[in-house]
């Protein structure tokens, strides 16, 4: 009887040191979760910026919704509304983090994690596929925390056997 009641008011301790471990690998994004408004500047002109990172399906993933919008412009005369949505995983074969993307202009976009500096400002996603744009582009996501409520993502886009260029640049604040 004694043994039964121990493990019944240890069970709870079991439960959460287990969900510590499960919250625990996503770390280095912690301060990504929540909601962001930002600006931009980039090929597409001037543009503003609705973001959110949630953790999502049982801890399992992070989830991102993205909308970019970037008015008329001598560059741009129609404007342009951009919407993509995103799940970073983490791939336990491969030890690393996975970065899923789907836009609306209908490319899909995989990364895998290059590099997480040691104090965990910056993270650099570099791409392994891109559906429906020709063969040999590649991608790069890199993220600059500046603290808890404010990073730049910058986006890099290489041409087959080019060199990256900067795509876009994003300054996000965190929304209170």
């Amino acid at each position: 009887m004694k043994k039964l009641l121990f493990i019944i008011l240890l069970s709870p301790l079991l439960v959460n040191a287990q969900l510590s471990k499960q919250d625990s690998v996503w770390l280095p994004f912690k301060s990504m979760i929540g909601n962001w408004t930002g600006t931009s500047e980039g090929q597409p002109g001037k543009g503003t910026y609705e973001r959110s990172y949630q953790i999502v399906l049982n801890k399992k993933f992070i989830e991102v919704k993205n909308k970019s919008t970037y008015p008329p412009s001598k560059d741009n005369p129609k404007g342009e509304v951009h919407e993509d949505r995103g799940y970073i995983s983490y791939d336990k074969g491969r030890k690393t983090f996975v970065l899923r993307q789907f836009h609306t202009e209908g490319f899909v976009n995989q990364y895998k994690i290059e590099s997480i500096s040691p104090d965990k400002k910056t993270i650099v996603f570099m791409s392994e596929s891109i559906e429906n744009i020709p063969v040999g582009f590649r991608a790069k996501e890199s993220y600059q925390i500046i603290n808890d409520s404010e990073f730049v993502e910058t986006f890099e886009l290489a041409e087959p056997g080019k060199d990256f260029e900067m795509y876009s640049k994003a300054v996000l604040k965190k929304v209170k």
